[in-house]
């Protein structure tokens, strides 16, 4: 009996490993609060004192006697007492540990102390923020959900794309009813194009006009010209769809103003104007002059419509997306004066610091610091901001091109017709014969 229990044991416990590989690779949040968050919570509660003490974390308490000024005469030994944490919390994707510091303790201490965290625990990151004054909020997160962005979901809305997975493990969801215009900056094959596809994809089924802006000949946004309402290949274009964005939203005005509304969300279904969404694909190629002034009069003009669509254009439901890989001052002082009002900001990876700067760095320090980490093996991943004001890395989801051109094509016959912006481009072709 004995060899017979002894291989049935055996059987029965790779059964139950190839069962957990199973859950673990498909079922990875159910594995983590079964399996991992255990083992991770008792190596977070029985590790604390002894890295907080190896970390300088830790406090020493003067004792109650035995003192002559600050020479210790005789009394009890000098222990250092670590700050106090709460019990670790599960989260679908880590944990979390609030941290009550002690007197005289600042955030920085723990933010250098992060990779001691992370190899104690043995997680793949350590996330150090300050909800509140004295306290510090740890976010471990087990494993890197940015390996598998697909596995996010999130609720259909207006005008809301899901676009991939948060470090956290939530949602990457880019809302343009909470933050109505976007800047996205990435290097040449960061992801920046795939996060335009992605974006399109999942706009495409909704009722919202699209009108895309890409000065490439439309190399980029031209394989979704089926879904788009306009498309304009070169800055003449750009500048004959932008004016008659400009007075399409002059209509808006009047509209709102008659019915004593503040927005169009605020009018009636019948009423409303549809959503548009503006794409532009290297916003460089709508600054950058060759000296003559002409060019230099399209650049202006360029410059100037997009800052009013982007001043104007929220509660009118105008919305501007802005893709570049440098987007810089040098480019003029109307890209800085776009960037302000541009709130939502995505930064992959980019080829000078300049780039990373002027996209995140009036809203985050540290934020510049990651997104320059980036390296070129990690296409898709980006720093983006949320709409409560912070920010996290995050990937989006891999949306090849043939799947993007075939929503486009399957949605074409639901795409809105905007007659001012097709006027346009009709005596911008007349004009030219």
């Amino acid at each position: 009996m004995g060899p017979i229990l002894l291989a049935l044991g055996l059987a029965v416990l790779a059964w139950v490993l190839v069962i957990g590989d199973l859950v673990r690779r498909h079922r990875p949040v159910l594995h983590w609060y079964l399996i991992g968050y255990p083992a991770t919570a008792c190596r977070v509660v029985f590790t604390w004192r002894k890295v907080a003490q190896l970390n300088d974390l830790a406090v020493s308490k003067r004792p109650p006697r035995g003192m002559l000024g600050d020479l210790v005469v005789k009394g009890d030994p000098l222990r250092p007492v670590a700050p106090r944490i709460s019990f670790p919390r599960a989260t679908p994707m880590g944990l979390t540990v609030l941290v009550r510091l002690h007197a005289g303790q600042t955030p920085a201490t723990f933010l250098k102390a992060a990779d001691a965290f992370v190899h104690a625990w043995k997680v793949h990151a350590v996330r150090v923020t300050s909800p509140e004054r004295g306290l510090i909020l740890l976010t471990a997160t087990a494993t890197d959900p940015l390996q598998r962005p697909g596995l996010a979901t999130a609720p259909t809305e207006l005008l809301s794309a899901l676009i991939g997975v948060l470090e956290s493990g939530g949602a990457w969801v880019m809302n343009l009813r909470l933050i109505p215009h976007w800047l996205i900056a990435g290097a040449t094959r960061s992801g920046k194009s795939t996060l335009l596809a992605r974006l399109i994809t999942q706009l495409a089924p909704q009722p919202v006009a699209l009108v895309g802006i890409d000065c490439k000949g439309g190399m980029e946004l031209g394989l979704f010209a089926d879904r788009l309402s306009a498309l304009a290949t070169c800055r003449r274009e750009a500048v004959a769809v932008l004016s008659a964005l400009v007075v399409d939203m002059q209509d808006r005005m009047s509209a709102c103003r008659s019915a004593g509304v503040r927005s169009i969300w605020e009018l009636p279904d019948k009423l409303r104007p549809v959503p548009v969404v503006v794409i532009v694909d290297e916003i460089a190629e709508l600054y950058l002059s060759d000296g003559t002034r002409e060019s230099k009069a399209e650049a202006e003009q360029c410059s100037t419509l997009l800052l009013r669509i982007a001043q104007l254009g929220a509660a009118l439901g105008l919305h501007l997306v802005v893709a570049g890989q440098r987007v810089g001052s040098d480019l003029g002082p109307g890209v800085t004066a776009l960037r302000a009002q541009l709130g939502g900001r995505i930064c992959h990876r980019v080829n000078d610091p300049g780039t990373a700067e002027m996209t995140l760095g009036d809203l985050n320090k540290d934020a510049v610091a990651v997104a320059q980490s980036i390296t070129a093996e990690e296409r898709g991943v980006a720093v983006c901001t949320g709409p409560d004001g912070g920010w996290s890395r995050a990937r989006s989801h891999l949306t090849p091109t043939e799947e993007a051109v075939s929503t486009a094509r399957t949605y074409a016959e639901t795409t809105p017709e905007l007659p001012g912006l097709d006027c346009a481009l009709e005596a911008l072709e007349g004009h030219d014969k």
